[in-house]
């Protein structure tokens, strides 16, 4: 029998779940179960949280647009997030979009968007991030929604980077090399990746990035990648050798 049921509509609730628990979706969602899914009085949802598991709930149509969730029975305990950020100089819209969603698929923790000297895009909607963050947790049956950081400059990120964090530099200036073998390296422990922009990091960035203990800088092949393609690169590669691909030691 399947982990998951993929046949049930799934929906990010952001309230509290349990036992006996009754639940208002707000407008929108209300809306997307009757008139997007249409769904009947009595139909059973997966609802979750972030915190509190993932439950099996049953709609109760109060009108034509307003819904109550009852929960029926949890249908798998919460469990732990793993602790990979993943730091990227901003891309525009439809591939912003696109990329903010592989990552979550991914497993990414937390998102934050790092301007650099040659990034293109000048704005970040952080609450399009996050309901592209959530349609993805919806999708794919992950637990927990990824944190959303807000825009931060290069140089603030690296100023005081904390020293329990492995900082992984996607760099397309160094040396063509096994990354697996770089990363099985390392300890394990919270790690972050980052990616630069279309352009790639300045000089200056480079230098200022090289000079940070905690940064181990990694190829990703022999051929430029556009920034989405290398996010996913890089965190199928983090994740397979050091996140929650990796067999358990």
């Amino acid at each position: 029998m399947s982990l998951y049921d993929f046949s049930a509509p799934r929906l990010f609730l952001d309230a509290p779940l349990g036992a006996n628990v009754d639940v208002t979706p707000d407008r929108d969602q209300s809306n997307y179960l009757l008139n997007v899914l249409r769904l009947a009085d009595g139909a059973d949802i997966l609802a979750f949280n972030g915190v509190d598991g993932e439950w099996r709930m049953r709609l109760k149509a109060l009108s034509r647009k307003a819904v109550v969730l009852q929960s029926i029975e949890q249908t798998r305990a919460q469990t732990p997030q793993g602790d990979v950020h993943y730091l990227f100089a901003p891309l525009k819209h439809a591939r912003l979009d696109y990329m903010v969603q592989k990552a979550v698929e991914m497993g990414a923790s937390a998102l934050r968007p790092v301007m650099t000297r040659r990034t293109q895009a000048t704005r970040v909607n952080l609450e399009r991030m996050r309901a592209n963050a959530i349609e993805a947790t919806e999708q794919c049956g992950i637990l927990t929604l990824p944190s959303i950081e807000d825009t931060i400059r290069l140089e603030r990120l690296l100023t005081g980077w904390p020293a329990e964090r492995r900082l992984i530099f996607c760099d397309e200036d160094a040396p063509v090399a096994d990354p697996i073998a770089t990363l099985r390296a390392l300890p394990r422990g919270p790690l972050a990746i980052i990616i630069g922009p279309e352009g790639g990091f300045d000089p200056q960035e480079r230098e200022m990035l090289l000079r940070v203990p905690q940064v181990t800088r990694i190829s990703l092949g022999p051929r430029i990648l556009r920034g989405d393609t290398a996010g996913v690169a890089a965190l199928a590669l983090v994740q397979a050798v050091l996140g929650d691909w990796a067999p358990a030691v």
